[in-house]
C-alpha cells in the first residue's frame, strides 16, 4: 500500500502538466516524515512528486494542496521555491491526493555543523538561511493572495490550542513533562502584538536547497505547516533545532564550538534577523523557544503513531524520531525557565 500506479500517474499527468510526456519511473526520496516524496524521471524532464500518505491521518495533516497554494503565490518573490505544476485532490487517480512540481537540483545539508564545508562557506549558509527566512517574512501577504491563509487571531494561542489537540489524539505515553509545558504556555502565553506574517512552520536547514558553494538558496522545501501566523515562531524553531544533539537525528550543534567552526551564535542569527527586519528586539522569546519545543514533540508525537500504526513514510527513522518526544518536552521547560 503507499506505492504509486505509474500507468494512472502517467495517464492524469499527461493531460494535466503541460509537456509531461511517459515513460516515467519515480524513485522514493527518504528521509522525510511527512508527505510521501518522490523524484519522478521522464522522456523529457524531472518532477517531484509530493502526496498524502496513505491510512487514517489526523484532521488538517498532510495538506498537500496548501503546500501547493502558498508555492504557487510565492513564484514571483523573493522566497525561491519550486515551479508548481498540477495539483490532484481526487484520491481516485493513485490513493491520495497529490501534486507535482519542478525537479530543483540543489545540494541538501543534513547536519548544521556542515562537515563538508569550509569555515567561510559556513558562514554564508548561515548568512543565506537568515536572508531567505526574513524574505518568507517580509511577504506582501495581500499582494501574493495569501491574507486570508491562515485565521485572524492570536496564533501562538491557536497553534498551542491546535497542537495540543493533536498531541492528545496521537498520545502513546502518559508525559507529566508534556503536561506542564502545555501547562505553562498556556499561563504564560504574550499578548497578540499584531503581526500577521507568512510562516514556513518547519524552517530549518535541512528543509532548503543550497547551490554547491552554500551562498544561494535554490529552493525552501517543505510548507505542510505554513500558515500566516508570527513570524518569531519560525525564528525560534531555528534556535530550537540548534540546541539538539549534533549527532544522527537530532541535526543539532548542541556541544559544538561554533565559532572554531564558523557557525553563527544564536546571538548572531538572533541580532542579523532583526537588524534585517528593522525592529529593535524580541521580548518574550523564551516563550517563542519553549512554544516551537513544545510543537515539535506534539508533530514527533504524530509521527511515532503513524510508526506505530504502520503508515509512517520510513516506519523505522519514524520510530527513532518518535523517541525525542520527551527530550524535546523537557527541553520545552527548559526553556521557559532560562
Amino acid at each position: 500500500m503507499g506505492e504509486l500506479d505509474l500507468i494512472a500517474l502517467e495517464r492524469w499527468a499527461t493531460t494535466h502538466v503541460d509537456g509531461f510526456a511517459g515513460p516515467v519511473t519515480a524513485t522514493k526520496v527518504t528521509g522525510g516524515q511527512s508527505n510521501p516524496t518522490y523524484r519522478l524521471e521522464t522522456g523529457n524532464g524531472r518532477y517531484v512528486l509530493r502526496r498524502k500518505p496513505p491510512g487514517v491521518l489526523l484532521k488538517s495533516a498532510h495538506a498537500v494542496d496548501r503546500e501547493f497554494r502558498v508555492q504557487t503565490a510565492l513564484a514571483d518573490t523573493n522566497v525561491p521555491v519550486p515551479r508548481m505544476h498540477a495539483l490532484c485532490e481526487d484520491d481516485i487517480v493513485i490513493g491520495s491526493a497529490f501534486y507535482i512540481m519542478d525537479f530543483v537540483d540543489g545540494v541538501a545539508f543534513d547536519q548544521p555543523s556542515l562537515p563538508e564545508l569550509s569555515n567561510e562557506a559556513r558562514g554564508q549558509v548561515m548568512d543565506a538561511l537568515n536572508a531567505v527566512l526574513v524574505a518568507i517574512h517580509q511577504v506582501d501577504i495581500e499582494t501574493v493572495g495569501l491574507s486570508e491563509f491562515g485565521p485572524h487571531g492570536h496564533y501562538c494561542q491557536r497553534q498551542t490550542d491546535r497542537w495540543t489537540k493533536q498531541y492528545r489524539a496521537s498520545q502513546t505515553d502518559n508525559l507529566s513533562d508534556m503536561d506542564d509545558l502545555i501547562s505553562w504556555l498556556q499561563t504564560n502565553m504574550p499578548e497578540d502584538d499584531g503581526q500577521r506574517r507568512l510562516v514556513h512552520g518547519d524552517y530549518r536547514l535541512d528543509n532548503l536547497l543550497f547551490s554547491p558553494d552554500g551562498q544561494e538558496v535554490c529552493a525552501v522545501l517543505d510548507w505542510e505547516l505554513s500558515t500566516i501566523g508570527h513570524p518569531y515562531a519560525d525564528l525560534a524553531g531555528v534556535i530550537m533545532q540548534w540546541a539538539m544533539p549534533a549527532n544522527g537525528d537530532g541535526r543539532g550543534l548542541a556541544g559544538v564550538d561554533r565559532a572554531a567552526l564558523g557557525l553563527w551564535s544564536d546571538k548572531q542569527f538572533l541580532e542579523t534577523y532583526c537588524t534585517r527586519r528593522g525592529i529593535p528586539g524580541i521580548e518574550d522569546f523564551n516563550f517563542y523557544l519553549a512554544f516551537s519545543f513544545f510543537r515539535m514533540a506534539a508533530i514527533l508525537q504524530g509521527v511515532k503513531k503513524r510508526a506505530l500504526d504502520g503508515n509512517a513514510a520510513d516506519p523505522e527513522r519514524a520510530a527513532r524520531l518518535g523517541a525525542y518526544v520527551p527530550e524535546f518536552a523537557r527541553a520545552g521547560l527548559k526553556a521557559a525557565h532560562p
